[in-house]
């Protein structure tokens, strides 16, 4: 937001037309996710916004879970992704489809939003669901061996409270059940490696405060933005979110966005290195473990010039660096705590017209 908040109040509107490719790169931690993604969107009558995405993620996984339990692998998983909008008066409505496969799991979602404007569209109101399902499988097992259900409803309020100045609340309450672990994960009791053994049950919330701030009075065509969001659930893992960005127009044509984020977590109740006592649930899932992760990311983005009114091409490159530091979860190969670092790459092409 290098301009005003005051620009973005009016009337609901429906998405502009566009199309646009993605090439990402993600490498860290044994893991490495290579693929394309391609998104269209195009109204139709200026009454219905329908898109479409297709996704391609190449994996090849050596992660610390896979090199000390099992081979390191690869496999390629695709997704798509199917959306319609509406407006009716000063609502917008939402509806999503989304479907992906790996050879071993498949996901599929639906979801739908709605957002309404009110006070001359000085604030927004939202409220949403998604409604997702997964089929479980196990490379070597005919058939599916499990499945897992997912709910997920939303609310938020963004409220524009200066011509500079947005604000936004939001919340999720989450709700998981069935099948809540991977066929391929050991946990370690007195050493030795059993089948990890997840709750079927699980239900989270999640709290999101974001601002945005025009700084052009102090730095010409720039914005600041923070953001903080908790989380806890069931399982007694409470985490935070930190980050913190800025955005600059650097001469007519490129925009500079930087960002810093923070994340830390604890652990789940049944979550443990090396279990010295059997009990009903036990998981040695890193991801469930105490951790923090930093990341810094650069966002360079340049608009082709000269192009007629409407119509817009934008060339944009994003490099991230994560760190990944693990207070509980140990690498049995050195027998220290883990930790890792990731890269990620994304070009990208969009125009809308």
């Amino acid at each position: 937001m290098a301009g005003s908040a005051a620009t973005q109040a009016g009337g609901a509107a429906l998405p502009q037309d566009k199309a646009e490719t993605i090439y990402h790169v993600y490498d860290g931690g044994g893991v490495k996710a290579t693929g394309p993604a391609l998104l269209v969107r195009k109204s139709l009558a200026d009454r219905v916004s329908l898109s479409a995405q297709y996704y391609v993620d190449a994996v090849s996984n050596a992660s610390i879970d896979v090199v000390t339990t099992a081979s390191p692998f690869k496999e390629t998983r695709t997704a798509w992704d199917f959306g319609a909008d509406t407006v009716v008066r000063d609502t917008t409505l939402s509806l999503g489809i989304s479907r992906s496969t790996e050879p071993d799991y498949i996901a599929e979602a639906v979801s739908l939003d709605a957002a309404h404007e009110v006070f001359g569209g000085m604030s927004t109101v939202s409220l949403g669901f998604t409604r997702a399902r997964d089929l479980v499988g196990q490379k070597g097992t005919v058939g599916w061996i499990d499945t897992a259900s997912h709910w997920q409803y939303r609310a938020g309020l963004t409220q524009i409270l200066s011509p500079t100045w947005l604000m936004s609340a939001n919340f999720e309450a989450i709700s998981d059940s069935g099948y809540l672990g991977s066929p391929y994960r050991a946990a370690r009791v007195f050493g030795a490696a059993v089948p990890e053994r997840n709750p079927r049950t699980r239900t989270g919330r999640a709290v999101k405060l974001r601002s945005i701030n025009d700084t052009g009075k102090l730095v010409s065509r720039s914005s600041l933005r923070a953001e903080y969001r908790y989380y806890w659930d069931t399982w007694d893992i409470q985490a935070h979110t930190y980050e913190l960005g800025g955005s600059k127009h650097l001469g007519q044509s490129f925009l500079l966005d930087v960002s810093l984020r923070g994340y830390s977590q604890g652990k789940a109740l049944f979550y443990s290195d090396n279990a010295q006592s059997e009990t009903l649930y036990v998981s040695r899932n890193r991801q469930l473990s105490t951790f923090r992760s930093t990341s810094v990311s650069a966002k360079l983005s340049y608009t082709w010039p000269g192009l007629p009114a409407g119509y817009d091409v934008k060339l944009t490159g994003v490099y991230e660096l994560k760190q990944f530091r693990f207070s509980d979860f140990t690498d049995l190969r050195s027998n220290t705590p883990y930790s890792y670092k990731a890269n990620v790459v994304q070009l990208y092409v969009s125009a809308t017209f």
